[in-house]
């Protein structure tokens, strides 16, 4: 209001009343100091912005990809990279005894859906944490939380299960990628142990070659976060990719007419195809540790994302070994391609080197699971010295996998019944689960076609668990008796 005078001001009548935000009378007063002022023709005009209404201030979408504070983010190239490492383990090896299960066209086949499925439950956990983002106003989520968030916002008869599922998932990632972490370092040592035999011509002790690896290892689990973690993954790749070189070299070389392989087998040998190949392929554990630390989660998904990418590449790499690693060696491939390699060439010998210099590098990525498990569990009770703390749940995390590989060399077997039974569950039951909780107050599609792609899915992990445990039984029982 404006007040022409002061006599104005204290008659207060009616015609002298105009509804204005001009002020020209006496000082202002103690809250009218603190009012934003408009200076105008001599006059001050008051600026009062009205405050937003609960309408408006909920229309303010809440961006969780902005909101994030990560220190070292990763680029896409980057995690691409981390992805590679992960699903191009040692297990991509097996692929020519996996094609004799099924065929040449039937493997390829075989290959493409199970691809397709490993990449779909992964596709679906990274999309549910991203609409949990939303509902929660959460920036990032592990696996453990995804899952038991999802229960806490479902459904009444899954609340009670959120606990329980969290904790499941907690413990079964830790001890299956502790357990590969022990089996990598057998690995290490027995492709080392293999050539300086070969050349020394006297036998070394595996035991003492793997506790011979201790102090790389630690070396190498010192590397602070992914950010810094993705050129070894690269080097890995490199590796990798020269010793997979030199092995399509000896594949192709005197190479018999496909003829002479069938193209399919009997069906009911397939569940033994499924059950390697989704445990080489398999990456389920690495998926959230690595949207976490993206610069750009947003692109790990999507038609041409990050995980479609990578997975499409692993792929076509898993075909091309299985393919020509069964046309050349067909029923006689071994379970690692690599011990069909005439031992006695130095270009095999090279193989098995590259090969244990990128199951060395890959060591971190494994790691790195590990690692990211326990230091939420107890990064709170150290508040004081974190990274004094950090560094040394590491070097005792690396010493007790070392110390274990030490203690059973043939600790393979039994890491393999673990990982049969822990990533059917985790990496092809669980995602489906979270899935179907997420979303199930907006509906399932038309015709609910999700809950019947998840039947199919479901169909897949329960394949996977029987005939991955019952493989890996069998490898215990041919070691032991």
């Amino acid at each position: 209001m404006e007040y022409s005078n002061a006599k104005a001001y204290r008659s207060n009548t009616p015609h002298q009343l105009k509804m204005v935000n001009e002020y020209t009378g006496p000082p202002a007063q103690e809250l009218e100091t603190f009012l934003p002022k408009d200076a105008k023709n001599g006059t001050s005009k008051y600026q009062i912005t009205p405050a937003k209404t609960d309408v408006e201030t909920a229309l303010v979408a809440f961006d969780p990809f902005k909101e994030r504070k990560c220190e070292h983010p990763t680029t896409d190239g980057e995690t691409l990279t981390h992805l590679l490492k992960a699903s191009l383990g040692t297990g991509i090896l097996a692929m020519p005894i996996a094609f004799s299960y099924a065929g040449l066209v039937g493997g390829i086949l075989a290959t493409i859906l199970t691809a397709i499925v490993c990449t779909h439950c992964a596709y679906v956990l990274v999309k549910c944490a991203h609409t949990m983002y939303h509902r929660t106003k959460k920036t990032a989520m592990s696996f453990a939380e995804v899952a038991e968030v999802a229960l806490e916002n479902g459904p009444q008869w899954g609340r009670k299960l959120a606990p329980f599922i969290r904790s499941c998932i907690t413990y079964g990632l830790f001890i299956t990628y502790f357990g590969t972490c022990s089996v990598y370092t057998v690995i290490i040592a027995t492709n080392f142990e293999q050539v300086i035999e070969h050349y020394t011509g006297t036998d070394i002790n595996l035991r003492v070659m793997i506790a011979l690896l201790l102090i790389p290892l630690i070396l190498l689990s010192w590397i602070p976060n992914l950010k810094y973690l993705a050129p070894v993954s690269m080097v890995a790749n490199v590796f990798m990719c020269a010793g997979l070189g030199i092995t399509f070299y000896y594949l192709v070389t005197d190479m018999p007419p496909l003829t002479e392989r069938p193209m399919y087998v009997s069906v009911l040998s397939w569940p033994s195809f499924f059950a390697i190949v989704i445990f080489a392929m398999e990456a389920i554990g690495v998926v959230m540790p690595l949207e976490n630390q993206m610069k750009t989660p947003q692109n790990f998904i999507g038609l041409c994302g990050v995980l479609n990418q990578g997975m499409a590449g692993v792929t076509l790499i898993y075909i091309l070994l299985g393919f020509l690693g069964y046309v050349r060696y067909g029923d006689a491939a071994q379970g690692s391609i690599t011990l069909n390699l005439p031992v006695e060439e130095i270009p095999a010998q090279a193989v098995k080197i590259l090969i244990a210099l990128a199951v060395y590098c890959t060591f971190g990525l494994q790691f790195y699971v590990c690692l990211d498990i326990a230091w939420v569990g107890i990064k709170d009770k150290f508040q004081k010295r974190p990274t004094l703390v950090n560094y040394t749940m590491r070097t005792i995390l690396v010493t007790a996998s070392v110390l274990l590989a030490v203690a059973v060399p043939t600790i393979g077997p039994f890491i393999g019944l673990i990982g049969a039974f822990c990533f059917s569950i985790l990496g092809l039951l669980i995602p489906i689960l979270i899935e179907i909780v997420t979303y199930w107050d907006q509906g399932f599609g038309k015709f609910n076609w999700i809950i019947w792609k998840n039947v199919i899915v479901c169909f897949f992990g329960v394949v996977a668990l029987v005939f991955g445990s019952k493989s890996s039984i069998e490898d215990i029982l041919k070691l032991y008796f």
